[in-house]
């Protein structure tokens, strides 16, 4: 079953209205799931498209991009980590999983293949829609900071923590003056652990800072973030090691 609304024009294209809603794209093979999420996010305010599958969703989402797509994990002909794996080649499209509740495993390596979050099954439409948003408001504000330069305000100057360069403006990260792609969860994680370095960063202090708009998420999403911050990092320095842990307390930048 494939419902895809009117093409839009892509964000950076003028003629996109202002007030133009918002589209998700919902990928799952329940259909009970696709029309009961999909009525939710309408009377938000937002477009859907719906897949049952994940090989019509990623031709879909590659050729007309959505803004946010939600994905189940195990679909027929293309499952959703393959989904997410050729759309990363692509597309920092941002990507929320649905899970079932034991699939921790799967959980864990969604997120360190691309997923900026996850949902376990079943689950609340509230709590979904609330990471909706707030996945939707961050990678704008990203957005509109690295299109529209700010008349008469300054951008910010970019954080160099040692081998460490962060520009708020652009979303850009480099370490040794090599490029590291990061969402804008991560981003927002490393940010808070690098403006003060040293200084031992709980998990909930992370939340607060990845997390706005009382989005509730559970310390397993945190712990996944950074293991995908430093796999991240050590495809480019074998040897990064600028995020450490204190068990039991929480993590830390080490100012290199």
């Amino acid at each position: 079953m494939v419902i895809p609304p009117p093409p839009r024009p892509e964000a950076s294209d003028p003629a996109r209205a202002v007030d133009a809603p918002r589209v998700v794209a919902l990928v799952d093979d329940d259909r009970n799931i696709l029309t009961t999420v999909s009525i939710a996010l309408q009377t938000e305010g937002f477009a859907t498209r719906l897949y049952n599958d994940g090989d019509t969703a990623l031709k879909a989402m590659l050729d007309n991009p959505p803004d946010l797509a939600v994905c189940d994990i195990k679909m027929p002909r293309m499952d959703g980590m393959e989904l997410l794996r050729r759309l990363r080649e692509k597309s920092d499209l941002p990507l929320i999983f649905l899970t079932s509740k034991d699939d921790e495993a799967d959980e864990a390596l969604g997120l360190s293949m691309g997923a900026d979050d996850y949902i376990a099954k079943p689950f609340s439409q509230r709590l979904l829609v609330a990471r909706i948003k707030a996945i939707l408001r961050r990678s704008e504000i990203v957005r509109r900071e690295a299109e529209e330069e700010p008349q008469g305000e300054p951008l910010p100057e970019p954080i160099r923590r040692g081998r460490l360069v962060m520009d708020p403006a652009r979303h850009g990260v480099l370490w040794d003056d090599l490029a590291v792609s990061l969402t804008v969860t991560e981003f927002l994680i490393l940010e808070a652990l690098a403006l003060r370095p040293g200084v031992v960063k709980t998990r909930n202090q992370l939340m607060d800072a990845a997390y706005h708009d009382d989005v509730f998420v559970d310390d397993r999403t945190i712990d996944s973030h950074i293991k995908r911050l430093r796999r991240k990092f050590r495809a480019v320095d074998s040897g990064f090691g600028a995020i450490e842990t204190l068990y039991g307390a929480g993590y830390s930048f080490a100012d290199e």
